[in-house]
This record gives C-alpha cells, sequence and structure tokens, in this order.
C-alpha cells in the first residue's frame, strides 16, 4: 500500500520507495466494494493494478530571482538545501516549509526507485496538479512542460532512463507569479497577505505524483458515459498511434461482481469508441435497481483489457453511474424527474493543507459532512477538485457542481490560457457520475465589463457553448450568479439577509420573473440577453453566509452576523424556508461548509467542527421543497425507472 506523508507520522526520505499493495486494490475491485482511502489510485476511474506513488520528502528550493534555469538547477543536487513533504504546498503548514511569502519559482528534486523498462515497456510519470507553469527533467534530460495549476498531465519519460541503474533523478521547476492574474487562479490572492474572500497561494506541487509501467500498446486516455434512453455503457479511449496492429479492446460491464454484459471490438484508430449494451437495463420495471442518484448511488464496474493477438497487453479498471442529468419546465431532472438541488459551497481548502487535502481520509470525510448535513450535492468553488474526491461523491452519493478557477483580467491572453485548462478538467472528470452542472465562469470575475463589452460576452457564450459540444450530457452555465449570456441554468448569488427579502423576489412566479429581469443582486443584471427562455430552472447558487459576531479587531469576513448557535439555526432556518417554500425555485447552494481563512461564514469550522447541534443543522436544511414535493421519490418502485429524456 502507498505510504503517503498525509498517512505515515514520518515521511519516507527521498530515497524510500512508495508502492501500493496493488493486489490488495485489485481484490476488492473485484466485488466492486471501495477500497480502503490509503490504497485508491490517485484517478480511481482509469487505474492500473500497479503504480508507484511519489509523494512523501523531496528536495526543495527557492528560486526568487530566477536563475535556476540559466544555472542549470536540474542537473545540481546542491542547490536543494531544503525538504519539502508532497504533495502538500510549501505556503502550508504539513509541507514542512510553512512560508505563505512571495516565492514565484520553486524546485524539487528526488531520486526515486523506478521499474526498469522490459522489451520496450513505457514509464509514465503523472502528477495530478502543480501550479502553475511547470518543467520536469528526469536525469537530467528535459521530458516535458505543462501550463495550468489546476489539470492533471502525463509525461513520457521512459527515454530519459538510466536503464543501469535502480533509481532515477526527478527535478521539477514550478512557475507560479503572484501578480500574474489572467491566469486562472481561483480564491488564490495576489496581495502578499490574505484579504476579504482571498486565501494563501497555492505553489507548486499540490497534488499527488506517480509512476506507472506500461505496454508499448496501452490506453492513454478514457471516457465511460452511460446512455440510459438506450440501455448502455458507451467507451471511447485512445491508445498511441505507434501501437501497431493486431489490437483489440475488450469492455465489461458489472454490477456488485456480476457480469451484465461484454463487447470486443478491433481497434482500427488510435481514438475507439465502443457500446456495451445492457439487456437488463431493456426492463423498464427493473432497470431502477441499477441506477445512481444521492440517495442510491449504484456504481456499475467498468473493465477495459486492451489485447494484442488475443493477449492482455494493458488492464485499466473504471466505473460509471447509470443515470441521466438536464432540465425542462423550470426544473432541475436527475433520471427524468424533478429533484430538488440543496447544496452547499465547497471551498475544499484545510488550515494545515490549503488546497491540498491534509490525507485521503480528509477526502471521504468532507463528503460524509456534507451528507450528515442533509445536503444532496456541493458546488465545489474556484477549485478543481481531486479525483478521489469525486469518487467518494460518486460512491458515497453526492451530486457536484464542477468549476473552474478564475483569472481576475480580461485579454487574449486570459481567454487562451482558461480554456485550453478549462477543456483538460472537462476531459478528465465528464466520466464523473456525480458531476451533473459545469461552472467555467463565476460573477464576471475575469470579464467585469461583460455588460458593457460585447467581446467579454461573446467569451461567456463561447465557453458555455464549448463546453456543451464537448461534453453535451449535463447543463452548463455561462456565469454563474448574474449576467447571464446563455445558461442551461439561472444560477442567482442572493445574500439578502432576511427570509422576507427572499420572499419578495423569488416567492412568486411574478416575482421571480421581475428579479431575472430586472433585479440586480450584486448591483448587477442577472440576464444579459433575452429570448434565451427555454425552460431553465432557476437556482439560488449563492446565499446565506451567516457568522458570529466578530470580535473586536478580528480580521474577519461575512455577509450577514449572528449572536450564538441558536441564533445561526434560527436565520439559517429563515432563509431556507423561504426558499423551498417558493414555488419557482429549483434548488439552492448555501455560503459555505466551513470557515476558510478570514472567512468565518461556515456551518463547519475550519477544523470541520459544526457550529450548532448537526441535527438542527439538518432539520434546518432538509425541509421539503413546494416547487418538487416529489423531490424524494421512492425510485423501488416501478413507476420510477427512468423511462426517457435527455439533457436538453
Amino acid at each position: 500500500m502507498p505510504e503517503s506523508a498525509a498517512t505515515a507520522p514520518d515521511a519516507p526520505g527521498p530515497d524510500a520507495p512508495t508502492a501500493p499493495d496493488a493486489g490488495a486494490a485489485e481484490a476488492d475491485t473485484q466485488t466492486g466494494a471501495a477500497p480502503p482511502e490509503e490504497l485508491l489510485h490517485p484517478r480511481p476511474q482509469f487505474a492500473r493494478a500497479a503504480w508507484n506513488e511519489l509523494d512523501g520528502a523531496w528536495g526543495f528550493a527557492y528560486d526568487d530571482t530566477d536563475v535556476g534555469l540559466e544555472e542549470s538547477w536540474f542537473d545540481q543536487e546542491e542547490v536543494f538545501d531544503r525538504e519539502i513533504v508532497v504533495p502538500f504546498p510549501p505556503e502550508s503548514r504539513l509541507s514542512g516549509i510553512h512560508d505563505p511569502g512571495y516565492h514565484p519559482v520553486v524546485w524539487y528534486r528526488r531520486v526515486v526507485p523506478c521499474p526498469r523498462p522490459d522489451d520496450g515497456d513505457r514509464i509514465l510519470l503523472t502528477f495530478g496538479a502543480v501550479d502553475y507553469h511547470c518543467t520536469v527533467w528526469v536525469n537530467g534530460h528535459r521530458v516535458g512542460e505543462h501550463e495550468g495549476g489546476h489539470s492533471s498531465f502525463t509525461l513520457d519519460v521512459t527515454t530519459a532512463l538510466d536503464r543501469d541503474a535502480d533509481d532515477q533523478v526527478v527535478v521539477v521547476r514550478a512557475e507560479d507569479w503572484y501578480d500574474d492574474v489572467s491566469q486562472p487562479r481561483g480564491k488564490q490572492d495576489w496581495a502578499e497577505k490574505p484579504h476579504t474572500i482571498w486565501y494563501h497561494r497555492t505553489t507548486g506541487i499540490w497534488q499527488p505524483v506517480w509512476w506507472e509501467r506500461v505496454c508499448p500498446a496501452h490506453l492513454t486516455d478514457l471516457h465511460v458515459a452511460p446512455d440510459v434512453v438506450r440501455g448502455r455503457i458507451d467507451v471511447e479511449a485512445r491508445v498511441p498511434r505507434s501501437a501497431g496492429p493486431g489490437l483489440a479492446l475488450r469492455c465489461r460491464v458489472r454490477f456488485e461482481g456480476e457480469m451484465l454484459a461484454e463487447t470486443t471490438v478491433t481497434v482500427v484508430d488510435p481514438d475507439v469508441r465502443l457500446s456495451v449494451e445492457l439487456p437488463f437495463a431493456r426492463n423498464y420495471q427493473e432497470v431502477h435497481r441499477i441506477t445512481w442518484r444521492p440517495e442510491w448511488p449504484n456504481l456499475l464496474d467498468v473493465d477495459l483489457t486492451l489485447l494484442l493477438d488475443g493477449e492482455p497487453v494493458d488492464e485499466v479498471t473504471s466505473y460509471t453511474g447509470f443515470r441521466q442529468v438536464g432540465y425542462a419546465d423550470g426544473h432541475f431532472l436527475l433520471n427524468n424527474h424533478p429533484y430538488f438541488l440543496r447544496l452547499v459551497l465547497g471551498q475544499g481548502y484545510w488550515p494545515e493543507s490549503h488546497l491540498a487535502a491534509p490525507s485521503p481520509a480528509a477526502l471521504r470525510r468532507e463528503v460524509e459532512l456534507i451528507k450528515e448535513l442533509g445536503f444532496n450535492g456541493v458546488r465545489v468553488h474556484q477549485k478543481v477538485e481531486d479525483p478521489r474526491f469525486l469518487y467518494w461523491c460518486d460512491r458515497l452519493g453526492l451530486v457536484v457542481w464542477g468549476e473552474m478557477p478564475s483569472p481576475y483580467a480580461y485579454s487574449p491572453t486570459m481567454v487562451e490560457r482558461l480554456t485550453r485548462e478549462w477543456l483538460e478538467v472537462v476531459r478528465r472528470d465528464r466520466s464523473h457520475p456525480c458531476i451533473v452542472t459545469w461552472v467555467p465562469l463565476n460573477e464576471s470575475w475575469g470579464f467585469q465589463m461583460v455588460e458593457q463589452d460585447a467581446a467579454q460576452r461573446h467569451f461567456a457564450s463561447a465557453l458555455y457553448h464549448l463546453t456543451r459540444s464537448v461534453d453535451p450530457t449535463r447543463p452548463a452555465i455561462s456565469n454563474d450568479g448574474w449576467e447571464h449570456t446563455d445558461s442551461d441554468i439561472w444560477g442567482v448569488h442572493d445574500y439578502g439577509p432576511s427570509g422576507r427579502g427572499l420572499r419578495e423576489r423569488y416567492g412568486t412566479s411574478e416575482a421571480l420573473d421581475r428579479s431575472l429581469r430586472e433585479g440586480r443582486p450584486g448591483r448587477r443584471r442577472v440576464l444579459l440577453e433575452e429570448g434565451t427562455d427555454r425552460g431553465q430552472p432557476v437556482v439560488i447558487t449563492e446565499f446565506g453566509g451567516l457568522s458570529f459576531t466578530p470580535e473586536a479587531g478580528q480580521d474577519w469576513f461575512g455577509y450577514s452576523t449572528v449572536a450564538s448557535a441558536e441564533d445561526l439555526v434560527a436565520k439559517l432556518s429563515e432563509l431556507v424556508d423561504a426558499l423551498v417554500d417558493s414555488p419557482t425555485i429549483a434548488g439552492f447552494c448555501y455560503t459555505q461548509l466551513t470557515d476558510t481563512e478570514q472567512e468565518d461564514n461556515g456551518l463547519l469550522t475550519a477544523d470541520r467542527h459544526p457550529k450548532a447541534p448537526l441535527e438542527q443543522l439538518r432539520a434546518a436544511l432538509s425541509r421539503p421543497a413546494r416547487s418538487d414535493p416529489a423531490s424524494e421519490v421512492d425510485e423501488t418502485r416501478a413507476d420510477a425507472a427512468p423511462i426517457d429524456g435527455t439533457a436538453p
């Protein structure tokens, strides 16, 4: 099993191997049971049985004057005068560095054991996320680079390996300029100290790093999606163009260990597509037994085997949820039924580790806490979450809105950077059944003149349509909060302090229409373009933000204050009741899950303790919604099975 710094009290030294117990993890996949958190592959939907984790202690150096490239630090050992614990950013305490100051260029070095490639095998090195521009060397040879602080990338490093050595030297340079506000940065502050709603920066490596050994013919990309209407699973995969002839791809679909179907296709092109028909799904009176929703998070195991002349050369395990999402008549639809969204705004930030989770178990616990509070979903805010977090949302049952971290200055460079990275994010995460909505832009951040500037409106609309072109199966939002151009859901941010005000704005169809057409939450119009009404639901995607009254001199940010835990529950109930009593609102997203830096408006403290009795908070958040009385539909009934419809 992997021994990562997140779980081991003594992090391994730079030369220590860290390899998972692949057999134990593989045994779990045969039964459909969840593996222990520490055994979970960093990409659970693209998992091989054998992989070598490289988290732990690395050599580390600051390069504040940016001389490392000129002085060839990639080929020097003596400049690495510190030790950092990967994958924690150097600004955080768990990294062992804990320096939140301005350091725009950082370097990492580690001597790692590496499986020797035999008979033409390839060695792949994958980084979960490195913020922002990253260059990688192996044994002094530059093997690749990547721009984008929130998406993953894989490098084939085979040609750089020393085949006569048991250990290889990996060096990473990360460049993340604090004052470059045209790069997608989310809540990472450009000021030296966090202010208002922005937090400490996350520089360099902040998600797992790992090796994998593969045959020359291997899968390089995978997308698995359900087609509920046609009763099948659709698979898109990719192999290297150099893989050669004689290949076939076999796909097996299982549910709780039972084989449902199998299909094999001949590989005639690097891009491979196949469909697996599920005979079981043809019976609409029974298909509900395998459908996915937060209350019944059933998962289908999907096993992919690449065959060369009939013999396996690569095996990847994945999974999917048999579900569909869409909208109609002002409702959000899950499995063709109205489903009231009870979301919470999740920043995915921990005081000891910042954007990196403090341990694999913390990712699972975050999902459990959200469900215990009574929410059925989370809007991941200004962060691209770790795929392991999405795995636990898939497995434990939580819908997710996937969001791109924002830049803060509009320019052609910003457009190019954000678009390229957003496409990488969507392609990587679109197989997760938990993700039900895409949010590429938030509150006009980075394009504040969208109402006045036609170019910025074109950007918002283009990104919405680009998202739908890559993934037509989910709703997408052009600009969550306000100033929508074209969106599948009208997301509105309204931090009004009273339930009475919310009722006045959203309590009737007439009031809602007036708020959408004439209202200005955040002093901005909600809808910028007329004629785009096609039955989109309205979701209040930010509200609340309740904080305890701050003490004198406290560094604090919030929207409304309460004096006690009792007042918190009472005010929360008042605000939630106003929304669930509305016949026109399809859901809400409460701000926010946890206190984060100076934002003290969480239902939980920064260390994940509830600010009021959990059962009282849950009761306040769980009242049935007037607009969707059947939202808690019993899917054990035959007539609750999905029968038709796709995302518009």
